[in-house]
């Protein structure tokens, strides 16, 4: 059996058995300290060291994740100087539509706002005043920082991830002198891909720690439980209608009117690489039978599909992206922190950058959503919050990646038969 499966049975058993926890820990609601202090003390403590454990295993690889996948993914796509009009139109692209897709998610949370039912127990002790003071002068700011390797030591995302920008397209322009250090971040990139294997292969365990932590908290207060159940159905829902109002309204129009292509016919073209996706829940894995489908079935030509679909699989993920905005603005609600306007457009930002540092495998898409969190000051362990659904909104997250790769093909095609 392929690991990423056996992976997601492991999460599966471990939310079931933190179900059963939870479900001891709701049967002693309103009960004494007495009654439910040693199972309180016992379970939910030590499931609470598991999730911090976890937790902190993924910040461990975010720095050098980041550093090295921004800078793989620039130097990918050959000399920026020889980028060409295609090549412009395609990154234009990319950008734009995930942007469309943040933009969505968050205006869907702010709508809907999933995470107000939450009680998490140390919202009160979240130093948020350092949010508020954010001018846009201070955003343009924080893109760059005085001392690189400070940025790195104290993980400031924004001017690390400009600096990886800059990096990797210098050394697009630096031929063989630049393809020593080119193949180093490469081999740090795949590193850190592994490792990220690694850590997924104890996700069950994590998951577990995480569950048990947040919904044990929750399950000894009356009315916790459902209220956090109830919040996480809005999230889903939140998040599908999300990828929805994207794949099929704003996808659908770029395909009709920029593609010149009908958009029901294209997607049944592309219906089995769809399919795959959501098997695999890996864009990556699915991109052989992408452009099988984009050539063969779709009928889009072999040059657009060859640059436009690999790109895409590294660094176009619209619904990682929305899953990343709405994830950090779910917690953010569970931890009564209002967003400004300013800490809005920096998840905006981040989301971008980290759905385009995001790999194309299982589960990429939440250990990036780290990064977002940082930027906005918000706590890591929040993310325990959205852990128990992601296996589950993962794979129609990687749908609408693999779909909006492939109305970007469509687009490129068209654009270059022109």
């Amino acid at each position: 059996m392929e690991s990423h499966k056996l992976i997601l049975i492991g999460i599966a058993a471990g939310i079931l058995l933190a179900g059963v926890v939870v479900g001891v820990g709701s049967s002693l609601a309103g009960a004494s300290p007495e009654t439910w202090g040693p199972i309180y003390a016992g379970t939910v403590k030590v499931a609470e060291f598991l999730g911090r454990f976890f937790v902190r295993a993924l910040q461990m690889i975010i720095v050098p994740l980041v550093l090295a996948s921004v800078v793989v993914g620039v130097t990918q796509m050959g000399d920026v100087r020889e980028l060409g009009w295609i090549g412009l139109r395609t990154i234009t692209f990319y950008l734009v539509t995930t942007a469309v897709a943040i933009v969505t998610g968050i205006a869907l949370v702010l709508a809907i706002r999933p995470g107000i039912g939450v009680t998490v127990e140390e919202a009160a002790t979240v130093d948020i005043s350092g949010l508020q003071r954010h001018t846009f002068s201070d955003l343009l700011l924080s893109f760059l920082d005085t001392n690189v390797v400070s940025a790195l030591a104290n993980q400031r995302m924004l001017p690390i991830i400009v600096f990886a920008i800059v990096l990797g397209a210098v050394l697009t322009t630096m031929g063989s002198r630049g393809k020593p250090l080119t193949d180093l971040f490469d081999s740090l990139n795949e590193a850190m891909m592994r490792i990220i294997v690694l850590i997924m292969w104890v996700s069950p365990i994590g998951v577990f720690g995480l569950v048990v932590w947040r919904f044990g908290e929750a399950s000894l207060k009356e009315g916790g439980l459902s209220a956090m159940l109830g919040s996480l159905a809005w999230l889903i829902v939140t998040v599908l209608v999300g990828l929805v109002i994207h794949a099929f309204i704003t996808m659908f129009l770029i395909c009709w009117f920029l593609g010149r292509r009908n958009p029901l016919q294209f997607l049944f073209a592309m219906a089995p690489a769809l399919l795959t996706a959501w098997s695999t829940a890996s864009s990556s894995a699915t991109l052989p039978l992408t452009m099988e489908c984009a050539t063969k079935a779709a009928g889009i030509k072999e040059r657009a599909a060859g640059f436009v679909l690999p790109l895409g699989a590294t660094v176009n993920m619209d619904g990682t992206a929305l899953y990343q905005a709405v994830g950090v603005l779910f917690i953010a609600q569970a931890y009564g922190v209002e967003l400004t306007i300013i800490q809005l457009l920096l998840i905006v930002l981040t989301a971008l950058v980290a759905s385009i540092a995001t790999a194309g495998v299982p589960q990429a898409g939440t250990v990036m959503m780290v990064l977002v969190l940082n930027a906005v000051g918000l706590p890591v362990e929040g993310i325990g919050l959205v852990f128990a659904v992601d296996w589950f909104l993962d794979r129609f997250r990687t749908v609408v990646n693999v779909w909006g790769d492939a109305v970007g093909a469509a687009f490129v095609d068209h654009a270059v038969q022109e």
